[in-house]
């Protein structure tokens, strides 16, 4: 069974990444395939997404997921708030009956260091660049990882990355914690990013307030 990674955050929330290697039939029997998806490895990271809910929640009702107009898949009663990431032949989960969550997986790629002023704020920028060459591009795609994950968490769209999603300065290594905060207008909620960098891959969650 390819379970690449699960962790019991706590009593109430639980992650998990799926490494794909099964075909949409596996999936199929468990995941209700509601959207017109096109393309086959999408099609195959969606069902994927999906099929971990109830992996890590047996009683995750997939079949009354809907989606907001931010895109944001969500219940309507949210009996479980819940993130899903995909990237490559991996999908990522974070579920929870408490608390709003929000999870990013991502390829470490040189791309993202052409769009690095576009996501990070100056401060986070000169942060980036007191680190050694060959750790630049790990720590700008954990960096990215980790904003859309706040991203996520906050669901509600109409969010400037560089302004309002804002970390600071942490000791970067291949797992730990880094801290943050939302600010927007009269809203500053601070957050405690999660991370791990297993296998060329960057992995950053947050379980925020309810």
């Amino acid at each position: 069974m390819p379970l690449f990674y699960q962790q019991d955050i706590n009593e109430t929330t639980r992650l998990g990444v799926w490494k794909i290697e099964e075909g949409e039939d596996f999936f199929l029997r468990s995941v209700p395939l509601k959207q017109d998806i096109t393309h086959p490895h999408k099609r195959l990271q969606h069902l994927a997404g999906r099929y971990l809910l109830r992996f890590l929640f047996p009683d995750f009702p997939n079949e009354e997921i809907e989606i907001a107009d931010t895109r944001k898949p969500f219940l309507p009663y949210e009996q479980y708030h819940f993130s899903i990431s995909h990237c490559g032949n991996y999908a990522a989960a974070l579920v929870s009956s408490t608390a709003r969550v929000g999870i990013d997986i991502e390829n470490v790629t040189p791309r993202v260091e052409r769009i690095q002023h576009k996501f990070l704020h100056p401060e986070e920028l000169l942060f980036v660049h007191t680190h050694q060459p060959d750790h630049l591009i790990p720590l700008l795609t954990l960096l990215w990882s980790t904003k859309e994950a706040m991203f996520k968490w906050w669901g509600r769209g109409d969010v400037d990355f560089s302004e309002v999603l804002r970390i600071n300065p942490f000791q970067f290594s291949n797992e730990g914690i880094m801290p943050a905060i939302f600010t927007k207008e009269e809203i500053q909620i601070p957050l405690t990013i999660h991370y791990q960098m297993p296998e060329g891959l960057s992995l950053a969650w947050v379980v925020g307030e309810g």
